[in-house]
């Protein structure tokens, strides 16, 4: 394996000083996700081959349930799958919202090539391969009109499946291909976003393309099954779909909350019933979602399709089962972490970096940081790493006579942690609490 670039370097190292999580470049510095690489291989073949995967990530705050649901996309990228994450939220977001799921989805879309901006090109890919494809049968390869009427036809007859669910998808861009043609970019845009489900299009656009009113619940679904299928005539394998922090469903209103829990049933049952080949979806939730009475237990067909008894010795849990649990960090995988991630900072010292940065300063720190988080290592992670960039590593960097042995001062104020790491250090639950409107 060749070593990894300065500038991927430079992008991780910047993620982790702002105490997020990088988006790539996360096999440089994971510990513990090779239990899961096995299984995970065999899901993504599974897609591949036409199958769905529904998978749930569980562990309490702290545990790197972002961290490893992105590791899961880098994975999945790495096989030419497209990916999408989507942040769960009582406002923004709303689980038992599909259509807006699917509109989050469209915009976050991600492929190895396209790190923004992939849905649009995965459309523009998929057209021009038919153009080419009906340009090879015309007499006059330059004439627009019968381009445009060919590639139509064509594009009907590849998603004859889907229209069978949701015609207006092959005739939204049967009508989008026909305005780039024609040059109608303002048509073209309009179509476009109409078909991710944005709101607010123009009336006149979609008068133009024959459609009315905006996406819908039973609509997102009809068109996630189109996206499917252009990605699938594309080369691609599939798409993994990741819904992140599924347990703020639990500080909803009681009946947004079951229709959000009904949305996951139904989501599961049309996976595994045929209806979405080539989709993995993964969500994350917290051990009080999956076993407390605000989370899946409120619905017990839910409950029944993502029970897995987790009560024996944690060494022989199955990663191929429908939920696989993360665990709390403890001090030595800190402190590895913090190895690999020191080793991998861009520095033109990297002896002296050593010198400076030992395993003794490391352990130091996480005991330091976990300390101020009322001796809590499983909630330190993310503020451990944050500390270690910017208070150690970047000093040692920049100020050679800089000795974290001797001259470290930690200091973690209010404001450097979220809500979830102050409520974890505070002993509370914040997924516990229930609001009745």
């Amino acid at each position: 394996m060749s070593a990894p670039s300065v500038l991927l370097r430079k992008d991780v190292i910047e993620a982790l000083r702002r105490g997020t999580v990088p988006r790539r470049g996360l096999d440089l510095f994971a510990v513990g996700t090779e239990r899961f690489a096995v299984s995970l291989r065999e899901e993504l073949e599974r897609c591949a081959t036409g199958g769905a995967v529904f998978k749930a990530l569980r562990g309490d705050f702290g545990c790197g349930k972002s961290f490893t649901a992105r590791w899961y996309q880098q994975q999945a990228l790495a096989r030419g799958f497209a990916v999408a994450e989507v942040q769960i939220s009582e406002n923004d977001t709303p689980l038992h919202r599909l259509e807006t799921v699917y509109r989050r989805a469209t915009e976050g879309l991600r492929t190895s090539e396209w790190d923004t901006g992939a849905f649009r090109a995965i459309i523009s890919q998929w057209l021009m391969g038919l153009e080419e494809e009906v340009s090879r049968t015309l007499r006059n390869p330059d004439d627009m009109k019968a381009l445009a009427a060919g590639v139509g036809e064509l594009l009907e007859a590849r998603l004859k499946d889907v229209s069978a669910v949701q015609p207006q998808y092959a005739a939204v861009l049967r009508a989008y291909h026909a305005a780039e043609v024609a040059g109608d970019h303002a048509l073209a845009e309009g179509l476009i976003a109409w078909l991710m489900g944005q709101p607010n299009v123009s009336a006149d656009i979609k008068r133009q393309a024959g459609i009315k009113g905006e996406v819908d619940h039973t609509g997102a679904m009809g068109f996630l099954r189109g996206l499917l299928a252009v990605l699938h005539q594309c080369g691609r394998p599939g798409l993994m779909l990741v819904l992140d922090e599924v347990e703020t469903i639990q500080r909803v209103r009681s009946d947004s909350r079951d229709k959000s829990l009904e949305a996951i049933r139904k989501l599961i049952d049309d996976l595994y019933g045929g209806r979405f080949a080539g989709l993995y979806v993964l969500i994350t939730g917290t051990p009080a979602f999956f076993d407390g009475p605000n989370g899946v237990k409120r619905l017990p067909p839910l409950a029944q399709r993502l029970h897995v008894d987790f009560s024996g010795d944690a060494r022989w849990d199955n990663p191929r089962d429908v939920q696989v649990r993360l665990f709390p960090f403890d001090h030595e995988r800190l402190v590895e972490v913090g190895r690999r991630v020191r080793d991998l900072y861009p520095t033109d010292a990297p002896d002296h970096m050593k010198a400076r940065v030992t395993d003794a300063v490391l352990s130091g720190l996480a005991t330091e940081v976990a300390g101020k988080l009322g001796g809590k290592v499983g909630v330190a992670p993310r503020i451990f790493l944050r500390k270690l960039v910017a208070t150690i590593l970047d000093r040692v960097d920049l100020f050679p006579e800089f000795d974290p042995s001797k001259d470290l001062d930690i200091r973690i104020d209010a404001q450097d942690l979220t809500l979830e790491e102050q409520a974890a250090a505070a002993g509370k639950k914040p997924d516990d609490i229930e609001i009745n409107l």
